[in-house]
């Protein structure tokens, strides 16, 4: 019992630390980070998250930047989060017309869900883009058709590692 009430604590704690912001998509720098600007003429960078899109130099990464851009760009979003990265960028889910669009890019296979941080995720949220990811790479749609699909986040580490 004392774990139920725990976790239904720890829940609504979530969910009431959960803020949202609404604004135009000004630009869409990747096919995981956007600015947004709000009505009252404030810039947010907004780093979607639960995902991570292929970097622009890496193979699909332009095509995760281009459907990110038709699908948003120049559109009105809501945006959740509850928190900033070191860049002070938001960290945020973007819903549009009601749909969450960090999962659409998992669903197109054009980026994966990012494991690393999916304890930040609502639990609900975390299996829906681990599915996501399983059907799309099985399908292989997207990156997905590419048997060597590299996750961004060694293409990041490769690149710094031959720089040093």
């Amino acid at each position: 019992m004392k774990t139920i009430l725990a976790l239904i604590l720890a829940f609504t704690t979530l969910t009431s630390l959960a803020d949202q912001l609404q604004g135009k998509v000004i630009k869409v720098t990747d096919g995981d980070t956007v600015n947004v600007l709000t009505n009252d003429n404030e810039l947010h960078k907004i780093r979607l998250s639960g995902i991570d899109a292929p970097e622009k130099k890496q193979a699909f990464g332009n095509k995760s930047k281009q459907a990110l851009d038709d699908e948003i760009g120049g559109k009105v979003v809501t945006v959740e989060f509850n928190k900033r990265d070191r860049y002070q960028r938001i960290i945020g889910k973007i819903m549009f017309n009601g749909k969450d669009v960090n999962l659409h890019q998992i669903q197109r296979g054009l980026a994966w869900h990012y494991k690393k941080y999916q304890n930040e995720q609502e639990v609900e949220d975390r299996s829906i883009y681990a599915d996501a990811e399983y059907l799309a790479q099985r399908d292989k749609l997207g990156l997905w058709a590419d048997t060597n699909a590299m996750p961004p986040w060694d293409f990041r580490k490769q690149k710094h590692d031959s720089a040093n």
